[in-house]
């Protein structure tokens, strides 16, 4: 590695990463008045040229087939992600990860700025009382040492913020928060509620980070579609366009884009004094100076950093005392299952994009009655259908089921578009023993930056969780009059494969004993008072609500007490 450039001043605070961790932080503590560098590894974003919103299938020789080019094309050279902002996927040239043998494992990861936040579901459930105090209700995985009380007046400030559709329902598996109007459901969705009404199953509108309001100079959404590829608009919450572009503006941001971080660099008294990181485009190695470094990466990212951050005051990797950093990684529980309905079928075709992803969904429901569920843990439902843009291989199963071609076949396809509905469950996975990351001291980046190694299993209590669903999903498509054929495979194969559902969390955890944790309840570390992880690391548990609205509220949180402690002169 070509001699090292290190800049003379000392920068108040450095943010590594600018998801929805980094771009919280970043635009708290610029409002505050503080001055920070954002360190993102990938290129600058520009929306009108980089979102794919309004490209078609037919502009694009694989007509939009996805993975799905795999099975029809061999070798495919577009893959899941293509359409959504670039500079991510599941494999990156020359970044490489590996699995230990009997595991598997994906790892998604976005290189620009704003990363998956350009791109992701923006489903945003708060956590409930009880995700907090998980060990204390029934004994199993971790309490967070903080409680809902707490991260409750962040949640509200993040919804306010970056708005969140729903609508008050007093239940306590979903907290209420402070709601933008949700569109009405579409009409696969009214038949889903009608059906679960019957089965005593809440079905309500959704809380997504799409604003359905004007919200701080923000056009509300006008239901163009296709959200998942980003939004020129910026209806849909990102951390780019809502918070890092915004926070630039008041002169108290420097963003350095295409910056690989490789090593938190510590003084004599254990604490971080700068950060040295790759310039992505001279291959040339840098270090910051820094007062306070705030790492946000995503889970693994930031894992991965602290592990290579050894010195001879850290040999084990920076905040790592407690050899807690890289284990506890869990995702997302997911399984999913689909029903032609008959009640669809002919149905006149119009459009009904509305909102990108579901209007409706179905919170946990058992949640105090676990043993009647015949499992520790729960999950909640997410609802598919419509009038989707026809892909490659979107009418495979019709074509299956149908002998013949030509005339009859065509008729076929006419009457079943838009006649089916899917379910897909996301439940919470506890964390076990061999579920973790580490590094792979054999395997380097094209940096020369040690990569990681994962180890991945699911437990049991997450195959009943499998079961579980299946059983309920079909309860409700049948009570519809919807037409399932269940999968042969076992439970084991019909879970999702480690790291899919693309919410991984939890290799820094936060806890009140520092020899089982990383982290105080602030995001701050026990043994490095000036270092703070600000993303889904910090988490104690999965609970089965996706995670991005609680990253924000943790790091807006974290944001503050750090601003606090700077002007008291702590750090």
């Amino acid at each position: 590695m070509p001699q090292a450039i290190r800049s003379t001043p000392i920068h108040d605070v450095v943010v590594i990463g600018s998801g929805a961790g980094g771009g919280t932080v970043t635009q708290v503590l610029a409002d505050l008045g503080i001055n920070v560098t954002l360190l993102e590894a990938g290129p600058m974003l520009n929306p009108a040229r980089d979102y794919k919103e309004h490209m078609w299938p037919y502009q694009v020789p694989h007509r939009g087939a996805g993975e799905q080019g795999e099975i029809y094309f061999g070798k495919n050279p577009y893959p899941f992600g293509y359409f959504a902002a670039p500079a991510g996927g599941w494999e990156l040239a020359g970044e490489p990860y590996t699995v230990a043998p009997g595991s598997q494992f994906r790892w998604y990861r976005s290189r620009i700025v704003g990363g998956r936040t350009n791109h992701y579901g923006r489903f945003s459930f708060r956590f409930a009382d009880y995700d907090f105090k998980s060990y204390s209700r029934d004994g199993l995985g971790t309490d967070w040492p903080i409680s809902y009380d707490d991260v409750a007046p962040y949640y509200n400030k993040a919804e306010t913020f970056i708005g969140v559709t729903g609508s008050r329902e007093g239940l306590r598996s979903a907290p209420d928060g402070i709601f933008q109007p949700c569109p009405p459901p579409r009409v696969a969705e009214v038949l889903v509620q009608k059906s679960c009404r019957k089965l005593n199953i809440p079905c309500i509108p959704n809380r997504m980070a799409v604003i359905t309001r004007p919200t701080n100079g923000r056009l509300p959404c006008h239901y163009c579609g296709q959200c998942g590829r980003g939004c020129v608009t910026a209806s849909n919450y990102s951390s780019s366009q809502v918070q890092v572009f915004p926070a630039m503006k008041t002169g108290r941001v420097k963003l350095i884009p295409n910056a690989m971080a490789r090593e938190l660099i510590t003084g004599a008294d254990g604490r971080v004094t700068a950060v040295s990181y790759v310039d992505k485009e001279t291959r040339t190695e840098k270090q910051i100076r820094c007062r306070v470094a705030v790492v946000a990466g995503g889970a693994c990212e930031s894992a991965r950093l602290l592990l290579n951050s050894k010195s001879p005051r850290h040999p084990d990797g920076l905040a790592n005392s407690s050899g807690s950093v890289g284990r506890y990684l869990t995702d997302t529980v997911g399984f999913d299952l689909s029903a032609h309905v008959p009640a669809l079928s002919g149905m006149m075709r119009h459009n009904d994009d509305g909102m990108g992803g579901m209007h409706v969904f179905m919170p946990w429901w058992l949640w105090d009655r676990q043993k009647e569920a015949g499992m520790p843990r729960g999950y909640h439902i997410e609802v598919g259908g419509g009038f989707g843009m026809p892909e490659v291989g979107a009418f495979h199963d019709t074509c299956s089921r149908h002998e013949g071609y030509g005339k009859r076949l065509k008729q076929a396809i006419w009457e079943e578009y838009g006649a089916s509905v899917n379910l897909a469950g996301r439940g919470e996975m506890i964390p076990n023993d061999g579920t973790f990351c580490e590094i792979d001291r054999d395997v380097v980046d094209r940096w020369g930056i040690p990569v990681l190694r994962f180890h991945y299993k699911w437990s049991d209590n997450e195959i009943k969780m499998v079961q579980h669903m299946e059983n309920t999903f079909a309860a409700i498509l049948e009570t519809m009059g919807g037409q399932v054929v269940r999968s042969k495979e076992s439970l084991q194969e019909k879970i999702s494969v480690g790291g899919t559902i693309i919410h991984e969390l939890g290799t820094v955890r936060m806890g009140s004993d520092p020899k089982t944790s990383a982290l105080n309840g602030y995001g701050q570390a026990h043994e490095v008072p000036n270092l703070f992880v600000a993303d889904a690391a910090p988490f104690v548990s999965n609970p089965d609500k996706n995670p991005t609205l609680t990253i924000i509220a943790l790091a807006w949180r974290a944001s503050e007490y750090m601003a606090e402690q700077m002007r008291k002169g702590e750090l």
